[in-house]
């Protein structure tokens, strides 16, 4: 039995396809949230976010020398950076007190991102530099994405899209809620 396509209105040509709409991306490709420059004062967010509360800045674990918080603009549900609250873009110039915190609180993280959703794995790096595809250059950061057995589907393959099943505020309590308490 053949079911008719849900009728949207406003999509254009009535067609086959759903449409799945992603306007939070839109500031991402516009460029909000971007600094207007390389320093802390030009409106770098990795530089004010620990100035927020931690459900406001979507921070889920604060160290001594790094934090760990949701990507605003996630790759896939459960998407945390570490980052370190020195204004520094290289990883060369971490020190080693930054160093050690950055990688243990990804540790961290990982055992967090598998207890709160069963992640099966994870891609773990970044990007040094906007030619690497540093999308804020001049503030390290890592990415921890949880990855799952078929998470890669046709959505992010022939859409482009990502479908992210849980609201990151949301997220950012299941994470906190079970963020190891020791080492």
């Amino acid at each position: 039995m053949t079911s008719e396509p849900e009728q949207q209105i406003g999509v254009g040509t009535q067609d086959a396809f759903q449409r799945l709409w992603t306007p939070h991306r839109m500031a991402y490709i516009q460029g909000e949230n971007k600094p207007t420059g390389p320093g802390a004062d030009d409106g770098c967010p990795f530089c004010s976010i620990p100035a927020k509360s931690d459900e406001d800045g979507l921070i889920v674990r604060r160290g001594e020398h790094v934090y760990a918080v949701l990507n605003l603009y996630p790759y896939n549900g459960g998407h945390l950076m570490t980052v370190p609250y020195r204004h520094v873009a290289d990883y060369t110039d971490l020190t080693g007190p930054e160093t050690v915190e950055l990688a243990e609180l990804t540790k961290q993280a990982m055992t967090a991102l598998r207890t709160a959703s069963g992640a099966h794995g994870f891609n773990i790096g970044m990007n040094q530099g906007s030619v690497a595809g540093a999308g804020i250059a001049a503030h390290l950061h890592q990415h921890i994405v949880p990855r799952w057995g078929g998470d890669t589907n046709f959505m992010p393959v022939v859409g482009h899209t990502r479908v992210l099943p849980q609201l990151l505020a949301d997220t950012r309590k299941m994470l906190a809620e079970a963020w190891p308490t020791s080492h």
